[in-house]
């Protein structure tokens, strides 16, 4: 993930100066920004030719003079020429954050696009470098929110000393007031009349004083094959409102990182020594945190009912009375299939599909996967690409016709995917050797018809794609 060249921040204006350096179109765009605060905007220029009418600024048509900036927040310079010469001086010696309009370097800091629901407040910067995209996101952003959900921010705040007397701790506040916010009932009740929604918001903290005793839940969260947008919005939402996350090795960084900034993180992956958490210690760091009141996101690569040993977990919160829900997410075998356009069921090809786990397997289980892949179905062997060619060999010598395709995609889902292709015959005599990540190992007549034209061949010989 790329560092960031400004700090994100909300500057108070109030009882302070906007002043704007220029007259025309530039200036007018700053004008629409600047107005939606409560702070006076003052325009200073020669030459006003755009139509400031419709807006409460004060029009200063003459020369820029120092004094100006007098009592001045922030400065926009949105022409050029002797006076945006002087301003921009004027603004470095006093101190005062400086924007020059259209030139990012002589920026002190940059005019984000804003979703407005006062007094809340969404920004969506690109540092200047790509403000279409910037308005582009807060075009997303406006068709999330409601329009009355500024109401509810200014509920939350006149609730606040009320609900501090009420629930005294932190995480119990936060609980409540993410229910204030997501509540369909507030909603409505705060659109009718601020007495209504004043009741309604009363009568939820009612019920969450009482219910301030209850468990905590685990949420067990398909993170997916690695990438964050292929989480589903379920996960995303549960992961802003988890106390802690529990993710295993697989997860990557920037999945976890869409939890709640100050949600407690633990990698269960790896602990302190690089030692593994076994699966015992994790169903009872599960448990623990729950019964400590926690809402706990359990976040899992891929779908957690896939050899995701959610089956322990799920048992052991069962036994420990903890109530919990499942997340599904996309297994790496969808994604694989999806990377390489593989129909892994194809009318008159396969008509199934099966996931197993290529590590621990015995003879019988080759036996069964040959047999299942001589009928037409399609096999995704998970956790198999150290042993890949010692599988392939094993298939064959079990009945599989040493023609069938085989496609391999590793790290399937994310960015840096890598496929391979060739047949169980060209697997079994390769050399190995892949790239590092996590594997999918496809089987079947159904791989053929995958988009394998650009993956690397096991050997010279390649099999036919459809």
């Amino acid at each position: 993930m790329g560092q960031l060249n400004t700090f994100p921040l909300s500057y108070k204006v109030q009882g302070l100066r906007i002043v704007i350096v220029g007259g025309g179109e530039e200036a007018l765009n700053k004008v629409r920004l600047a107005t939606k605060t409560t702070a006076q905007v003052v325009i200073v220029s020669r030459h006003i030719e755009a139509d400031f009418s419709g807006f409460a600024v004060k029009q200063v048509e003459r020369a820029f003079e120092p004094a100006d900036l007098d009592g001045a927040a922030l400065v926009f310079v949105a022409e050029e020429g002797v006076d945006a010469e002087l301003a921009k001086a004027e603004a470095r010696a006093r101190g005062i954050p400086l924007n020059v309009v259209d030139v990012p370097a002589e920026c002190d800091f940059y005019t984000p696009s804003i979703v407005e629901r006062a007094p809340l407040t969404i920004a969506i910067s690109s540092e200047g470098n790509a403000p279409v995209l910037a308005r582009l996101v807060r075009a997303r952003i406006e068709a999330m929110l409601p329009p009355g959900f500024g109401k509810i921010a200014s509920l939350a705040g006149r609730l606040r000393q009320r609900v501090e007397s009420v629930i005294h701790d932190g995480a119990a506040r936060r609980r409540y007031y993410e229910a204030l916010v997501t509540s369909p009932q507030v909603e409505s009740a705060v659109a009718a009349s601020p007495i209504a929604g004043q009741y309604q918001a009363e009568l939820l903290l009612e019920q969450h004083v009482q219910a301030g005793s209850a468990k905590g839940v685990v949420w067990l969260i398909g993170a997916g094959p690695g990438s964050e947008d292929l989480l589903t919005l379920r996960a995303q939402r549960l992961l802003q409102e988890a106390d802690v996350i529990v993710y295993d090795q697989l997860v990557p960084t920037v999945v976890v990182d869409m939890g709640r900034r100050d949600a407690e993180r633990i990698d269960v992956g790896k602990a302190k020594g690089h030692h593994s958490f076994s699966q015992a210690q994790i169903n009872t760091l599960i448990v623990r945190l729950a019964g400590q009141g926690k809402r706990v996101a359990r976040l899992k690569s891929g779908d957690p009912m896939v050899f995701g040993r959610a089956g322990e977990e799920i048992s052991a919160l069962r036994k420990a009375g903890i109530p919990y829900s499942i997340v599904p997410g996309i297994s790496a075998a969808l994604a694989a299939a999806a990377d390489t356009a593989t129909p892994v069921t194809l009318r008159g090809v396969s008509s199934g599909f099966i996931m197993a786990t290529a590590h621990g397997a015995d003879d019988s289980d080759l036996q069964h996967w040959a047999a299942l892949a001589r009928s037409g179905l399609t096999l995704a062997l998970y956790m198999g690409k150290s042993i890949a060619s010692d599988v392939a060999g094993r298939l064959v010598a079990h009945g599989a016709s040493p023609l069938t395709p085989v496609g391999i995609v590793v790290n399937a889902g994310r960015p840096d995917a890598t496929a391979y292709g060739g047949t169980l015959r060209s697997l079994m005599d390769g050399d190995g050797t892949f790239v590092d990540g996590p594997a999918i190992i496809l089987v079947g007549e159904a791989v053929a018809a995958g988009d394998w034209a650009a993956a690397a061949q096991f050997s010279a010989q390649n099999f036919k794609v459809a």
